[in-house]
């Protein structure tokens, strides 16, 4: 069975799926999903780390599913906006997976990971997946990717 190394942009995901099917993803399905592809070696979830109670519960789900759940501070800048992704932290986890994993499993759509899938396939001959919501995800990631799973209703929590 192949290795997969598994991460997942926790807030890109949030609010793809949010804003296409006011819905959550349900991680426990894609584990699954992923678990019938191959051996799932490493798997870590990039979150904003906000102290709130429904967010403490869902990175302990996450936990309790496999993941290793990575926090960053949530910043507010003094103009207002905030500051909060893990593009950088992936990329180097990718990275180092990459010398040992046979398939790098990306759960986002943002397309600036376009360039390290690339990388990962044409320097490391690393194969990618990458699990996304199709309408909100770049075209560039889709394409740079060996596999694409569109999130559809069966990556999707239920509402009931």
């Amino acid at each position: 069975m192949p290795k997969l190394a598994v991460f997942a942009d926790i807030q890109n995901l949030y609010y793809t799926s949010r804003d296409v099917f006011a819905r959550s993803v349900n991680y426990e399905a894609i584990w699954n999903h992923l678990s019938a592809q191959g051996e799932i070696v490493q798997a870590t979830a990039y979150a904003i780390e906000k102290n709130d109670p429904g967010q403490l519960r869902f990175q302990n789900a996450l936990r309790l599913i496999g993941f290793t759940v990575k926090l960053k501070p949530f910043i507010t800048r003094q103009d207002g906006s905030a500051k909060g992704d893990w593009d950088v932290g992936i990329t180097i986890d990718m990275m180092q997976a990459a010398a040992t994993a046979d398939t790098v499993v990306l759960l986002s759509g943002d397309g600036d990971f376009a360039i390290l899938l690339n990388h990962l396939r044409e320097q490391l001959a690393t194969k990618s997946t990458v699990y996304g919501v199709r309408k909100l995800t770049a075209q560039a990631l889709i394409n740079s990717a060996d596999t694409f799973f569109a999130i559809n209703e069966s990556f999707l929590m239920d509402t009931r």
